[in-house]
């Protein structure tokens, strides 16, 4: 019963899933901030898509 204790013991202390922990929570982040800048971003990306169309109406 000693060896299974030491095996929960090791298991708790055990560190190497943080990466996948910081990862989700970063991308959460990120989710969050698209949500709350959603009608910047739209607008940003419509004036890129604009500007690009009238470039490319220009060399062809």
């Amino acid at each position: 019963m000693g060896w299974l204790r030491q095996l929960w013991i090791d298991f708790l202390k055990d560190e190497s899933g943080m990466g996948v922990v910081e990862i989700i929570l970063i991308i959460v982040v990120l989710i969050a901030m698209v949500f709350v800048f959603k009608e910047q971003i739209s607008e940003l990306v419509d004036k890129i898509w604009k500007s690009i169309n009238e470039n490319a109406k220009k060399i062809y």
